[in-house]
């Protein structure tokens, strides 16, 4: 039986990735709902070998913009980096 993975374990992998391939909040949020694997974004990454690819953020915006028909996420996800509002650290 395959190993579950935690939230958490989950959320680094999806940061991991956002900073690899250079991924907006925005775009990491519409992956997640298309259910793509953050592992596996280095495969369908446009290296600049294959010129009939599209860059990878534009073909998930493509991607999300065909299955859920509107261009970005109705509602933003929370970012569990940054500070919560109101922390000014003074």
């Amino acid at each position: 039986m395959p190993k579950k993975t935690t939230t958490a374990a989950q959320g680094q992998a999806w940061a991991e990735a956002q900073r690899r391939h250079r991924l907006s909040a925005a775009q990491v949020q519409m992956a997640r709902e298309l259910g793509l694997n953050p592992k596996k974004l280095g495969k369908i990454d446009n290296h600049r070998q294959e010129p009939w690819k599209a860059p990878l953020p534009q073909f998930i915006e493509d991607l999300y913009a065909r299955r859920f028909g509107r261009p970005k996420p109705r509602t933003a996800a929370p970012n569990h980096d940054s500070p919560p509002a109101g922390a000014d650290g003074g």
